[in-house]
């Protein structure tokens, strides 16, 4: 540790002040430290030039809609995915809880005939309290999140299964599709959603105690504990409100597509995971943003309209999923070495 100024006599101190200033970082070290910071970004320009340059159309304001609600699924699910990852956990049940509370609305709009959105409610209200139930296994049980959350998974697609008996659910009000199908002057709604999504998020991660107390649990969690930070408390509140956001994207998705799949949610695992790790979400805890979310999401979401379009075969998607999984990883990591 360097010695306090005040220890050293006077006219020490006063020559020692600008040698104890930080030496600025070479030219080419901020270069780096800024590529890294916004590779994401870069990322998603090079790949958009081209994808137009391979096929005008996908710079058509048809495709521009089409990739912002697309990327709005995925966008909910995403923050959701990067909340437990801030606390240095994470939460591989979230899209089978997408899948799964989306078809206890719909079930109970169909079959209990409760208005649509009671229905609705209820559908969010049971993914957040599975949500809930995670945080409550991995904080007091000591449950591993990767293991409980994988045992989670299997549960929730066997249940939704089950549910649905193997069938496709349609049987839904005009209420409860509305704000899949609406427009405003052209433009749907639903993308909206993310947007006030994203803003909230960021005001909670940046203006509230909470939000500097996931950080800080996911910086350092027993020195958080030691600062009077209640570890399981953050940790609980993380997996609710993920759970919470996983239930509107399963709303969402059931508003968009007017059906409930047997698999529903389940196609999004690889990309809720990538979204927000690509964004610069560290797998390590206590470091990422909403803006970085925004830009994996698209980023992912352009790959997959920009490969349709080009006629990639769709068997390839998968690989190129993981691919950008393994490149997310190895970024993050090389973000980590930079800037510890």
């Amino acid at each position: 540790m360097k010695p306090a100024a005040a220890s050293l006599p006077a006219s020490q101190g006063a020559a020692a002040t600008p040698q104890s200033t930080a030496p600025a970082r070479p030219a080419g070290r901020s270069v780096t430290g800024w590529i890294l910071h916004n590779v994401v970004w870069i990322w998603l320009i090079a790949l958009v030039v081209l994808f137009g340059v391979f096929n005008p159309y996908f710079f058509t304001l048809f495709n521009l809609q089409n990739i912002m609600v697309q990327a709005t699924v995925l966008g909910m699910i995403g923050l959701a995915v990067s909340l437990p990852l801030l606390v240095a956990e994470i939460d591989l049940s979230l899209p089978a809880n997408l899948g799964f509370s989306s078809a206890i609305g719909a079930l109970a709009y169909s079959n209990l005939e409760l208005p649509w959105f009671v229905a609705m409610l209820a559908g969010v209200g049971v993914a957040t309290f599975i949500g809930f139930f995670n945080g409550l296994c991995i904080t007091k049980l000591r449950m591993v999140s990767l293991i409980e959350t994988l045992a989670m998974m299997i549960i929730l697609e066997g249940s939704l299964l089950a549910l649905t008996q193997g069938r496709t659910i349609t049987n839904m009000s005009d209420g409860y599709i509305w704000i899949g199908q609406a427009t405003v002057g052209g433009w749907p709604v639903m993308p909206a959603i993310f947007v006030v999504a994203l803003v909230a998020m960021s005001v909670l991660l940046n203006r509230t105690i909470l939000g500097r107390s996931i950080y800080a649990v996911g910086g350092n969690a027993v020195a958080s504990n030691s600062a009077g930070i209640r570890v399981d408390r953050i940790k609980i509140a993380t997996y609710t409100i993920a759970g919470f956001l996983a239930g509107v994207a399963g709303f969402l998705l059931a508003s968009w597509q007017m059906a409930i799949t047997s698999n529903q949610g389940s196609s999004y695992l690889l990309y809720a995971i990538a979204a927000p790790i690509i964004g610069g979400v560290s797998v390590f805890g206590g470091r990422g943003n909403v803006v970085g979310v925004l830009g994996g999401v698209l980023l992912l979401t352009v790959i997959q309209v920009g490969l349709a379009i080009v006629n990639v075969p769709s068997f390839y998607v998968g690989m190129i999923g993981g691919f950008m999984i393994f490149i997310a990883v190895a970024i993050d990591a090389l973000r980590v070495r930079y800037f510890n």
